[in-house]
């Protein structure tokens, strides 16, 4: 096939969310509440282990009053917080006011990283004249992380899933992002950190490339593989 776009997943593909320790500290710092070390240390790791932060490790499991909301999570902005917010009550921190703080830290754009050669291989895709768009499984508009860090303009379109009432791997959302490039789908490379979600571009007819989601300093070339299969 003839590479024509490439569309990306946002986390853990092209940008990566900070631990969850410096979240809490950051969340904590936002709230006016004092914590010591020790207790961001213990309440960082329940927080690690329900999944609570979007963008980091999954939940271990899944409460079964959450399960529905969960897999439904990335439709629409109000499942997505509750959903999250729900899954973190369950590490039970000693803030309640916390949680919604916590949420909020998570979209903002100093809560991302965008991984060492991002703005590389975006770069290069648009020079070499491919159209490039970001594909998301997402509750907010990641639009302002973009704009944060400088990779913006190197992006022809976003299609978010809160916003088109559909997430991945629905064969649907895809459509909607090969229409978006204005390409054919075996015109397109879907590049993403879940074969379950983005590799479901392969339903349509787009090729797929996997890449391992890592801490951004783990990862420093993860996406320059794009640029051999493009040619």
């Amino acid at each position: 096939m003839t590479v024509k776009g490439c569309l990306f997943d946002f986390s853990g593909t092209i940008f990566r969310v900070e631990p969850t320790a410096r979240w809490l500290r950051a969340a904590l710092s936002m709230a006016g509440i004092e914590a010591t070390d020790e207790e961001i240390t213990r309440y960082a790791a329940r927080l690690e282990e329900v999944g609570a932060l979007p963008g980091g490790a999954a939940p271990k499991a899944v409460p079964q009053a959450l399960a529905r909301l969960w897999g439904e999570r990335d439709i629409d902005a109000e499942r997505h917080r509750a959903a999250y917010v729900g899954i973190a009550r369950g590490a039970e921190l000693p803030w309640p006011q916390l949680y919604d703080v916590l949420y909020e830290r998570h979209m903002a754009p100093a809560a991302w990283q965008p991984y060492p050669d991002t703005a590389e291989v975006l770069g290069a895709l648009k020079e070499r004249g491919l159209a490039v768009g970001v594909l998301s499984n997402i509750g907010w508009d990641l639009r302002p992380v973009l704009r944060a860090y400088g990779v913006d303009g190197l992006v022809d379109t976003e299609v978010l899933s809160f916003e088109e009432n559909v997430q991945k791997p629905d064969p649907r959302i895809f459509r909607i992002a090969c229409d978006r490039l204005g390409l054919a789908p075996q015109d397109v490379l879907m590049v993403g950190d879940s074969a379950q979600h983005d590799g479901g571009a392969t339903a349509i007819g787009c090729a797929f490339l996997q890449v391992d989601h890592l801490p951004a300093d783990r990862r420093p070339d993860g996406l320059r593989p794009v640029l051999d299969l493009v040619g």
